[in-house]
């Protein structure tokens, strides 16, 4: 049961919005739990006949936890005490380990792996990516920065696709910006990424765009179904991708056929146009974007950190 292929314990954590720090202070309770037996949780954690604190939960024993994963950081210096939240926290993670444990064995040492190596290394990294507002400063470059410092901490954390959910989502809210919320629907990164009967990552009228940092032959093989469907394909990719989907595209005959297009670009044009190429409406076009992503991603994705801090 790694943590990293655990669909209960994903499903747990999105579902119950079990983020932020005293949640992940409560989650070791598998490490009061496994006190008398270790591969068995019981309705235990809540101290003093539930009166006050949870069981074990002090500064200290969460920072014990955290250390065997060799994570030197403080998580919360209140721990899980004398909190009514974390209370209902613990008392909804108990029985989500017992209904885990009625399924089969449950390895504690994995559900503790989950929570502290995986879910704590993504809130220490959670710090929300940063845009400065700032006159000097192209708009291509505003994108191209955040765009970087998402594939810079995708470098730190293996796995993890944050320059391509920054992607889908600076489009999205790009588009709800041109034409209004409600023109294009939006999905979480990984069911856009997943294989599907959507004809794209948006679509709108006959368009269909599709949205990748990586651009390979199963996205050209894409468009060329939507062609075949009797729809116009887009592509919106990194500088990097752009040269490599036009090779591949006319590798196959599609060279002429669907637009690419580079995403500083793609965005930067669209915010002069809002902005009405005027410097205060270039800064409301930049603010209104940034306001929309962080909506599509707060109600789309379980990771805060995926938002954008707009800085001035």
């Amino acid at each position: 049961m790694a943590g990293a292929h655990h669909p209960e314990l994903a499903a747990f954590t999105a579902g119950k919005a079990f983020r932020g720090k005293g949640p992940l202070s409560v989650a070791p309770c598998g490490d009061a739990t496994r006190q008398k037996d270790r591969t068995s949780p019981r309705r235990r954690g809540v101290a003093d006949g539930g009166r006050g604190q949870v069981l074990g939960l002090g500064k200290g024993a969460v920072q014990a936890i955290l250390k065997r994963h060799r994570i030197t950081r403080v998580l919360a210096s209140e721990g899980g005490r004398t909190s009514r939240g974390s209370l209902n926290n613990m008392r909804e993670y108990v029985a989500f380990l017992n209904e885990l444990k009625a399924k089969g064995k449950v390895d504690l040492d994995a559900v503790e792996a989950f929570w502290k190596i995986e879910r704590v290394h993504e809130f220490f990294a959670g710090k929300p990516f940063k845009i400065k507002l700032d006159a000097s400063r192209s708009l291509r470059v505003v994108v191209r920065d955040v765009i970087a410092q998402a594939v810079e901490r995708q470098k730190t954390a293996p796995g993890m696709y944050y320059a391509g959910a920054v992607l889908q989502h600076l489009v999205g809210a790009k588009l709800d910006c041109a034409l209004g919320e409600g023109a294009v629907a939006h999905n979480c990164f990984s069911t856009a990424d997943a294989p599907n009967a959507r004809v794209g990552d948006f679509f709108i009228g006959d368009v269909a765009i599709h949205v990748t940092t990586s651009p390979g032959e199963a996205v050209i093989e894409k468009c060329r179904d939507n062609l075949n469907d009797g729809y116009r394909p887009m592509l919106v990719t990194l500088q990097r991708g752009l040269l490599v989907a036009e090779e591949l595209a006319g590798q196959v005959g599609l060279g002429e056929r669907i637009d690419i297009f580079e995403i500083e670009q793609f965005v930067a044009l669209n915010l002069y146009e809002l902005g009405r190429f005027g410097a205060d409406g270039r800064k409301t076009a930049v603010t209104d974007m940034v306001n929309r992503y962080n909506e599509i991603v707060e109600k789309f994705e379980t990771d805060p950190s995926l938002k954008i801090e707009l800085r001035r």
